[in-house]
């Protein structure tokens, strides 16, 4: 089993890493956020130890981007205790959450249990439709050209709304799970929003934005994003 270490002190990561190749995985390092995330599309783990409190991008910004198209269980081990930050790691897409100082045989026994409750699989962290091509991991947008290719730049709330279609292959995401993501329970009735986002993000992704071909509306329900026929 493929394990992905993430954490800023060096320490615990050459700790970590002679504890679990003993036991038999396959272990890779990372000791910042932007890091962990270029090791976990190279490596593809099944699984990620990862520290909160790293330099350069949050340990919550390194979840969120890993949840953009991997579903291998993610262990928080961190020295905050707060309640606070636990519950922001676990809604972030964190499975567990231990803290600093650990003793081994829970971290152990920890990732046993994950590895049993999420079968292990393989996430393609690009998606791609038509002309377009969208790497989750790297929340990066890009057209194909003929010369090439071109950015296509998309705002955050943007992003947000594209992620979650895209994750949902085929599947209606409704307008109630959309508006509560992106901008909170209290705007559950403010359709309004997400019109105006989908028509914005239309224009930069759809080949004809007037008539969908990917980014299509269920009326009265949601949006379904419908990716080309393999």
């Amino acid at each position: 089993m493929r394990i992905l270490v993430a954490d800023d002190d060096p320490q615990i990561l050459r700790a970590l890493r002679i504890m679990l190749t003993a036991r038999g995985y396959e272990v890779s390092v990372a000791r910042n956020g932007a890091e962990a995330l270029n090791q976990a599309v190279e490596h593809h783990p099944e699984l990620v130890v990862l520290d909160l409190g790293m330099p350069g991008m949050s340990g919550i910004e390194v979840i969120e981007g890993l949840r953009g198209w991997t579903h291998a269980p993610i262990l928080v081990v961190s020295g905050r205790t707060g309640s606070t930050d636990k519950v922001g790691a676990l809604d972030a897409g964190a499975d567990d959450y231990v803290t600093k100082p650990f003793a081994a045989d829970e971290l152990l026994a920890r990732i046993r249990a994950l590895t049993r409750r999420t079968p292990a699989v393989a996430d393609e962290p690009v998606v791609r439709f038509g002309p377009i091509s969208v790497d989750l991991a790297a929340r990066q947008v890009v057209r194909a050209t003929e010369n090439g290719t071109e950015a296509v730049r998309l705002t955050p709330t943007e992003w947000q709304i594209l992620e979650m279609l895209l994750r949902n292959p085929q599947r209606l995401v409704t307008r109630q799970s959309l508006l509560t993501e992106v901008w909170g329970p209290q705007y559950t009735n403010d359709t309004g929003y997400l019109r105006l986002y989908l028509a914005q993000l239309r224009k930069k992704l759809e080949p004809v934005p007037s008539q969908p071909r990917y980014l299509l509306t269920e009326p009265g329900m949601g949006y379904r994003f419908v990716p080309d026929p393999e």
